[in-house]
């Protein structure tokens, strides 16, 4: 892991964005890793680290603005806006059904191509649903960015798709830091690896 990922990696921890213990997950397993991104908002200095450490990995990168997937990423897109004067968009949730009506909040123009910023890859599911509302205006999608790679096939399913998923860090590579410095018990990485193992 890149060093200057280091204190990202422990501010991370200490902020209970990751948490280990015994944890039921959306699909019914019960998982010994739990990661909250949405943690962020509530430690300033952390989430500018945040918005930091994504800067410098879409400097090398071609797009006209930002779309931050709703939730957890838009303070984080915000703030990735704010210190790299990129313009900002993001799809909505659920499409409004009042005054502009609007699926895409913010201005953007057809033909430009949009980069979008989330906090996690999983399977990559939610990433397509964002996709398809952000393709569906004349918007053009090569880039997705996270925070976190659980490396549980969104690089994949998405490469085969012809778009390219970077990462600021991957789980495998927090979890060998972490054991490396005796940050996280010995048996807690072990555990969380045989299972992130077991459930790819």
């Amino acid at each position: 892991m890149n060093p200057s990922l280091n204190s990202l990696a422990d501010n991370l921890l200490s902020a209970g964005c990751i948490k280990f213990g015994n944890f039921t997950l959306k699909s019914g397993l019960i998982s010994p890793i739990y990661i909250d991104l949405r943690q962020i908002i509530s430690h300033p200095k952390l989430l500018s680290q945040v918005a930091e450490s994504y800067k410098s990995l879409i400097s090398t990168l071609q797009f006209s603005r930002i779309a931050g997937l709703p939730y957890a990423a838009i303070p984080i897109a915000t703030a990735i806006s704010l210190q790299g004067n990129y313009p900002m968009i993001y799809p909505r949730k659920e499409t409004k059904t009042y005054g502009t009506k609007a699926d895409i909040e913010g201005e953007y123009h057809q033909g430009e191509t949009v980069l979008i910023i989330d906090d996690l890859a999983t399977t990559g599911g939610s990433k397509f649903e964002a996709i398809e509302k952000l393709t569906g205006v004349g918007l053009i999608v090569k880039d997705i960015v996270v925070l976190i790679d659980r490396q549980s096939g969104a690089k994949e399913s998405l490469n085969q798709a012809g778009f390219n998923l970077h990462t600021v860090l991957t789980i495998s590579e927090l979890l060998d830091y972490w054991e490396s410095t005796n940050k996280v018990d010995k048996d807690k990485i072990e555990e969380t690896k045989t299972f992130l193992q077991n459930s790819r």
